[in-house]
C-alpha cells in the first residue's frame, strides 16, 4: 500500500510540475516577446512656442445705450385722435406721430385771429388819422397795445397745436406704440419709444487703478454673445468727472460705430480698452494646455534616445498662463521660444510616450 500511495503522489508531483512549468515556460516566452515589441509611436500635432508683441487690454462688462434717444410722451392731456406710425418702423425728424384732440385750440385760434384783424385794421385807421389830427397820441398806444397782445395770442394758440401734434425730435426706430386712438393721455404718459441705432454709447466702468492707462480717444472693442465673434471698433469719448466713492471704479463711455444696426440699446456685451504700448509674450495655442486643478501642464515635444535610437519623445512640463486672446495663451512661465508642443491628441499621451509629428503649425 505505501509503495503505490507513493507512486501516485510521485504522478501527482510529475503532472503538476509539467503544468506549471509549461505556464512558466510560456509567461517567459511572452515576456521576452513584449520586451522586443517596438514600443508604440502616437500621431499628433504640434506648434512651436512663438513670441508675439501684445498690447495690454482693460476688459469690462459693458451695456449699450443710444446716442438720441426718448421716450414720446405728451405735454398737454387731452383724447388721442390720429397715430401717425407704425410699430418697430423708421421716423424721421419732424415726422408727425400722434394727434391729441385739438378742436378746442383751433376754435380759440380762429377767434383770436379774427381779434387780430380787427386790432390790424384799428391800428391801420389810426395811424392814417393821427397824421390828419383826427385821433389822440393815447389811442394809437392803446391800439398797438392791442394788436400786440392779439399776435401774441395766437402765437400761443399756435404753440399749443405744435404740442398736441406730437412729432419725432429726431430720426430713429420707433418701438411698440403704448396708446390706442380715442385714449385719454396725459403728461409724461409714454406713448412710444424712439432710440437712434447709429452710432452707440458703450458704457461701463473700470477700477480706480486703471485711471493712468484711460484717456479720451484711446481705442476700444466690443464684441458682443448676439453677434457672435465680430469686433465692433470705437474710442473713449468721455470719462466720469469723478470716481464712485462706493465701488472705486470710474465710469468710461466710448463711441461705436453701427452701420448694419446690427446692434441695440440696452444690449450688454464685453468693452476691451487697448492701451497704447506693447509687450513681447510667449504664446502657445490654446489647445496645447491641459487644464488641471493641480497645475496647467502641456506636452514638449524632444528628441531623444530610445533603445539605442533618436526619437521623438513627448515631455509632460507644467506651465503658468496668463491672458488669452484669438485662440493663443500668454505663457509666463515653463517655456522657451521655440520649444515644440503638442497642440492635438494629448489625450492618449503619457510622459514619455513616443510621438510622431504631423503637422506642425
Amino acid at each position: 500500500m505505501k509503495k503505490a500511495f507513493a507512486i501516485v503522489i510521485l504522478g501527482l508531483v510529475i503532472l503538476f510540475g509539467g503544468i506549471f512549468g509549461f505556464k512558466a515556460f510560456v509567461y517567459s516566452m511572452m515576456t521576452k516577446a513584449i520586451a522586443n515589441t517596438p514600443k508604440p509611436v502616437n500621431s499628433v500635432n504640434a506648434a512651436p512656442v512663438r513670441q508675439e508683441e501684445w498690447h495690454p487690454e482693460l476688459r469690462a462688462v459693458a451695456s449699450l445705450a443710444a446716442i438720441q434717444g426718448t421716450e414720446i410722451s405728451p405735454q398737454i392731456a387731452g383724447n388721442v385722435t390720429a397715430i401717425h406710425f407704425h410699430s418697430g418702423s423708421y421716423v424721421h425728424a419732424g415726422q408727425l406721430l400722434v394727434q391729441i384732440d385739438n378742436s378746442n385750440q383751433l376754435a380759440q385760434l380762429h377767434l383770436d385771429q379774427a381779434n387780430l384783424h380787427l386790432a390790424e385794421t384799428n391800428l391801420r385807421r389810426d395811424k392814417i388819422l393821427i397824421k390828419e389830427k383826427a385821433a389822440s397820441q393815447a389811442q394809437l398806444d392803446q391800439d398797438e397795445a392791442t394788436y400786440a397782445v392779439d399776435l401774441a395770442a395766437i402765437q400761443n394758440d399756435q404753440a399749443t397745436l405744435n404740442k398736441l401734434a406730437i412729432r419725432a425730435p429726431f430720426s430713429g426706430y420707433i418701438g411698440v406704440r403704448k396708446v390706442n386712438v380715442g385714449q385719454y393721455v396725459t403728461p409724461g404718459m409714454a406713448l412710444a419709444d424712439l432710440q437712434s441705432w447709429n452710432p452707440l454709447y458703450v458704457n461701463f466702468t473700470l477700477p480706480q487703478s486703471d485711471l493712468p492707462a484711460l484717456q479720451v480717444g484711446t481705442p476700444i472693442r466690443f464684441t458682443c454673445d448676439a453677434t457672435g465673434s465680430q469686433v465692433f471698433p470705437g474710442k473713449i469719448t468721455a470719462l466720469g468727472a469723478s470716481v464712485d466713492p462706493n465701488t472705486r471704479q470710474i465710469s468710461v463711455q466710448a463711441t461705436i460705430e453701427n452701420p448694419k444696426e446690427q446692434l441695440r440699446p440696452g444690449m450688454f456685451g464685453e468693452a476691451v480698452v487697448v492701451r497704447n504700448i506693447t509687450r513681447k509674450v510667449l504664446t502657445v495655442p490654446v489647445s496645447a494646455i491641459t487644464y488641471n486643478t493641480f497645475g496647467n501642464f502641456v506636452y514638449v515635444v524632444e528628441r531623444k534616445k530610445v533603445d539605442n535610437k533618436e526619437q521623438q519623445v513627448a515631455v509632460q512640463r507644467v506651465v503658468h498662463t496668463g491672458t488669452e486672446r484669438d485662440g493663443q495663451v500668454e505663457i509666463t512661465s515653463g517655456l522657451k521660444l521655440g520649444e515644440l508642443v503638442v497642440t492635438a491628441g494629448q489625450v492618449k499621451l503619457t510622459n514619455g510616450a513616443l510621438v510622431r509629428v504631423e503637422s506642425d503649425h
